[in-house]
C-alpha cells in the first residue's frame, strides 16, 4: 500500500463524516434524473442522459458544502469515474481537491429473487474495472445484493458470493464494500439480520489477517446490533444505507447506533433540483450533509 492508500485507510477507519453515495446508474438513473427535474424528454439518448447524470454530480461534487470536514468518502459509478470535473479525472478532482475519497461501484445489478434473497449477476469484466479503477486512483468498491426474507441458504449465499468477489477485489489493492441490503420492508428484518450477522461473522473469521473489507448494511431493528463487526480487526469501517427510509427516518435511526456512520445516496438528493440558483442549491445540501453527519457521529 502506498502512502496516499494508507492516508487514505486511516482516515476511512477512524475519520468523522459519511460517505456520499452518488453511484445510482443504469435503470434508476432517469429517476435520479427526474427527483433532479430533469424530465426524460430533455434526453434523446443514453449519453445525453449520462452527460445530464455527470453535470448533477459535478454540481454536488464541486459544491462548498460537498466538505471533507463533513464527507470521508463518496462512490461512483463506472461512466462518473470515466469521466472528468475541472480536467481532472472524477475521483483525482475528488482527493486532490476535496480531500474525499473515491469508491466504485462494481456490480452488474441483482438477479432474480430465489431463496428469498438477490444475488448479484455476474459481473463481467470485473478484473479489467478493478485495474482502471486503480489506473484511476480509486480506494475501493461498493457491490449490492439484497435479502428479503429470512432465509438461511439465501442469506449464506449473498455473503459466500459477496466475501468471494471481495477477496478478488482486495487481491487488486481495493478495499471491497460488501452491502448485503436488508430490504427494510421484509416482515421478518429482524431474524433475517440475526443470520446475517453469523454468516459475516463466519466468512470474517475465515480472512487471512492482512484482509480489509468495509461492510454496508442496512440500518439494524436492535440498536447497535452491529457494534461487534464495527470492531472486527478486518473491518475498516461499517456504513449504512438509507435503503427506502426518509432522510429524516433514517437520521434517526442511525443517530440510535454508535460507530456506524451513513451511505446515503437517495437521502443525500433529496431535494435538490436542476432550476434552483447555486445559492439555493448550495443552502439545501449543506442542511442535509449536516443533519446526515450530524447523525453518523452521534
Amino acid at each position: 500500500m502506498g502512502n496516499k492508500n494508507t492516508e487514505q485507510l486511516n482516515l476511512m477507519h477512524s475519520g468523522k463524516g459519511f460517505i456520499a453515495a452518488l453511484d445510482q446508474s443504469g435503470g434508476s438513473t432517469p429517476k435520479a434524473l427526474l427527483q433532479y427535474g430533469v424530465a426524460e424528454n430533455q434526453y434523446t439518448n443514453d449519453e445525453e442522459m449520462y452527460t445530464l447524470v455527470h453535470e448533477m454530480r459535478t454540481r454536488i461534487i464541486k459544491s462548498p458544502a460537498f466538505d471533507s470536514q463533513y464527507i470521508l468518502g463518496a462512490i461512483l459509478f463506472e461512466n462518473t469515474m470515466d469521466r472528468k470535473i475541472d480536467g481532472q479525472w472524477t475521483a483525482d478532482y475528488l482527493w486532490e481537491k476535496k480531500h474525499i475519497i473515491p469508491f466504485l461501484k462494481v456490480d452488474k445489478g441483482l438477479a432474480e429473487t430465489a431463496n428469498g434473497v438477490q444475488l448479484m449477476k455476474p459481473i463481467s469484466g470485473l478484473n479489467e474495472s478493478l485495474d482502471r479503477a486503480v489506473e484511476r486512483n480509486i480506494f475501493g468498491t461498493k457491490m449490492r445484493s439484497v435479502i428479503k426474507e429470512a432465509n438461511p441458504e439465501g442469506i449464506r449465499d449473498v455473503v459466500a458470493q459477496q466475501f468471494e468477489v471481495g477477496k478478488q477485489i482486495f487481491s487488486k489493492g481495493l478495499i471491497p464494500i460488501i452491502e448485503p441490503e436488508v430490504d427494510i420492508y421484509s416482515p421478518d428484518k429482524e431474524k433475517s439480520e440475526q443470520i446475517l450477522k453469523q454468516e459475516i461473522q463466519k466468512q470474517l473469521n475465515e480472512l487471512d489477517k492482512e484482509v480489509k473489507v468495509m461492510l454496508k448494511l442496512s440500518i439494524p431493528t436492535v440498536n447497535d446490533f452491529y457494534k461487534d463487526l464495527i470492531s472486527d480487526p478486518h473491518v475498516v469501517r461499517v456504513v449504512a444505507l438509507s435503503g427506502g427510509y426518509s432522510r429524516e427516518e433514517a437520521n434517526q435511526k442511525l443517530s440510535q447506533n454508535q460507530g456506524l456512520i451513513a451511505s446515503f445516496s437517495r437521502a443525500l438528493s433529496e431535494g435538490l433540483t436542476a432550476n434552483q440558483s447555486d445559492e439555493d442549491f448550495n443552502a439545501e445540501l449543506k442542511e442535509t450533509i449536516k443533519g446526515i453527519y450530524q447523525a453518523s457521529i452521534t
